[in-house]
């Protein structure tokens, strides 16, 4: 089992100390929140592409690095990123061939079926509100996706105005980073 594999590991990780080189406080270095995918090939790929370190910023993940909600769990982590942790800037960093672009919502309800999740949840869900079409539908251009998420950053009646909020696109293949926009 794997996790069995990842705990034998961390128990000689911590005997061996091997933690003491990522020692820091909770405050980022350079003093700002990144708002990524969470695609695995970013999870070494992004740092080393912009030169971040541990300790440097407060990284959010999820898939597409997609906000659409201005009140949802992303928003509410960039927010206490600059309220309580000194976060000065937001970065939203989107990439090329985001499994999210693929989504099909009605291959994804599929998915779900067979995975045991009966018609009668769905129903359910459905007749609470939740549309699942709409909360996991993709995008088209991650472009356009970035562009969207930093507009209901900088958009966000709580976001001092003194916060700069960025779009980027990095290529999963090679590491560069392209702009879409930057704020002041």
């Amino acid at each position: 089992m794997r996790i069995e594999e990842m705990l034998a590991y961390n128990k000689q990780f911590v005997e061996g100390k091997e933690y003491e080189a990522f020692k820091t406080d909770n405050i980022p270095n350079k003093r700002m929140v990144i708002v990524t995918c969470m695609d695995t090939r970013l999870v070494e790929l992004l740092p080393k592409a912009l030169n971040i370190h541990n300790g440097d910023v407060k990284m959010l993940k999820n898939a597409g690095a997609i906000i659409r909600d201005p009140f949802d769990s992303i928003m509410k982590g960039i927010l206490v990123a600059i309220y309580e942790l000194q976060a000065e800037e937001v970065a939203i960093i989107g990439h090329h061939d985001c499994g999210m672009s693929h989504v099909e919502t009605e291959v994804f309800t599929q998915k779900m079926r067979k995975k045991g999740i009966t018609p009668e949840t769905l129903q359910t869900l459905e007749n609470a509100g939740i549309d699942l079409h709409e909360e996991f539908r993709g995008f088209k251009t991650v472009e356009e996706s970035v562009q969207h998420s930093v507009s209901i950053v900088r958009n966000h009646p709580l976001l001092p105005e003194n916060i700069s909020v960025h779009g980027f696109v990095i290529d999963p293949g090679t590491g560069k980073v392209d702009v879409v926009t930057l704020d002041k």
